[in-house]
């Protein structure tokens, strides 16, 4: 296969480094508003619902309409905003979102109008670095929305995704630690071609699994769309945004949502190279149809977002921080420690390549047990029955009351209702009998 490497970058002439330029944003708008319209009908078909179907042919135009009608609807600024910082949040949420898909590679080298280049953008020794730099830069827009709005919940929500985008990225980073040492670069065009022979989905299946539980706090999407939950938080960090520049942030978002699926499909599934066994004909990986395979692999990523977000219920705070930083963390760190000793150990020759894999993809099993194992205990709520819900919230704190009964708590103590947490139990509530009918008992007696 005719994969670029490095030197092949930085030759390209004006126009064509502009087409690919063109060619890169043309894909990131176009899948957004795809995904926008084919989410709507996915969960409308989850849900046993209709879903768009009045503007255009089956609805197909109604993702365009919603983009005009944004752009056109009056934006208001709110009279307590720090304007400056109010106006440049969105911007700062989308251009990091754009530019980090400066080194995702589409496909091998290919000829435009004469000219061999890689489908490709450009590349640096350090890509996927870039990508988690540029990315984390994005954060700001949505952290200065929150500040400069002047209000409580957007407040509370870019606060919320402070912490949760540097809880997840130390467990996304340690996800490429083993990439590189397995591909011994950091390129991407060299994570792809390490990828030949066998994707990293099957020999890191740890990191794998990571990343995309990562990616999806990464994005703020559901079940981790706590910066912006509706039900605690109005609209989290853009509830005083409105027109044009709401937009900006959901368009934001589903650009995210493409560029951390392109780069799973980059680092674990081979990148654009075909799935077996369509790989086996020499025509799958030329030319323009690894375009293709990669946009396949993207969308793949795709429906699992939407999938999640139709199937579960958004988690709480403690419990989204306790998943980043007391499992996936922690394995992180031991998976890298265990992909360094086994390369250590059996040697990088071509002769070693076949033993080290088996032993890889053994111990990748073992440690993703080993996640799934941690998320259930983690996620696992105690059993209480109701009698001893009863019992232990009646009993005496001198007179052997167990810890679930010193712990007992008033759910509406704050105003509104709050869900008890793991150890706490509910206050018994009395037995209330039916309302008797007057006229029944008038004609019993």
């Amino acid at each position: 296969m005719n994969f670029p490497t490095l030197a092949d970058f930085g030759h390209d002439p004006w126009w064509l480094i502009l087409l690919k330029a063109v060619g890169v944003f043309a894909f990131l708008v176009a899948n957004p508003l795809a995904a926008i319209l084919i989410e709507r009908k996915i969960m409308a078909r989850m849900q046993t619902r209709i879903g768009p179907n009045r503007v255009g042919p089956r609805g197909l135009l109604q993702s365009l309409a919603d983009g005009v009608k944004l752009a056109l609807k009056e934006g208001i600024i709110p009279s307590g905003v720090d304007k400056p910082i109010y106006l440049l949040a969105p911007i700062i949420a989308v251009v990091p979102a754009i530019m980090a898909f400066a080194v995702i590679p589409f496909g091998p080298m290919v000829s435009v109008f004469g000219h061999q280049t890689p489908l490709q953008l450009t590349d640096l020794p350090v890509g996927v670095l870039y990508v988690l730099a540029i990315t984390s830069v994005g954060v700001y827009g949505i952290v200065l929305a929150g500040w400069s709005s002047g209000s409580t919940y957007p407040l509370l929500g870019g606060l919320r995704s402070t912490a949760q985008v540097i809880s997840y990225e130390i467990a996304m980073g340690l996800t490429f630690a083993a990439v590189f040492l397995d591909a011994t670069t950091m390129s991407t065009s060299g994570i792809v071609a390490a990828q030949e022979h066998h994707w990293y989905v099957l020999l890191l299946l740890p990191s794998f699994v990571i990343y995309a539980i990562s990616m999806v706090g990464e994005t703020n999407r559901a079940p981790f769309d706590l910066p912006e939950a509706e039900g605690e938080l109005v609209g989290g960090f853009h509830t005083e945004y409105s027109s044009l520049k709401f937009a900006m942030f959901m368009l934001a978002e589903y650009i995210n949502m493409v560029t951390v699926s392109a780069l799973a499909t980059t680092l674990f599934l081979g990148g654009w190279q075909a799935p077996w066994p369509i790989s086996m004909f020499d025509w799958a990986n030329s030319g323009w149809w690894p375009i293709l395979w990669f946009t396949v692999k993207v969308w793949v990523f795709l429906f699992v977002f939407i999938w999640l977000r139709t199937s579960l219920p958004r988690l709480r705070y403690d419990q989204f921080m306790n998943l980043g930083w007391k499992v996936l963390i922690p394995i992180s760190l031991t998976w890298v420690m265990v992909v360094a000793v086994i390369r250590a150990a059996i040697g990088t020759s071509d002769d070693d390549d076949l033993a080290r894999s088996l032993v890889s993809a053994g111990a990748g099993l073992v440690v993703t047990a080993l996640i799934g194992y941690a998320i259930w205990r983690l996620m696992r709520l105690p059993r209480v029955s109701l009698r001893d819900s009863s019992v232990a919230a009646t009993r005496p704190a001198g007179q052997g009351a167990t810890r679930a009964a010193e712990e007992a708590f008033d759910p509406m103590a704050g105003g509104f209702p709050v869900p008890p947490m793991p150890g706490q139990v509910l206050p018994s509530a009395p037995v209330q009998k039916p309302p008797s009918d007057p006229a029944k008992e008038t004609t019993d007696a």
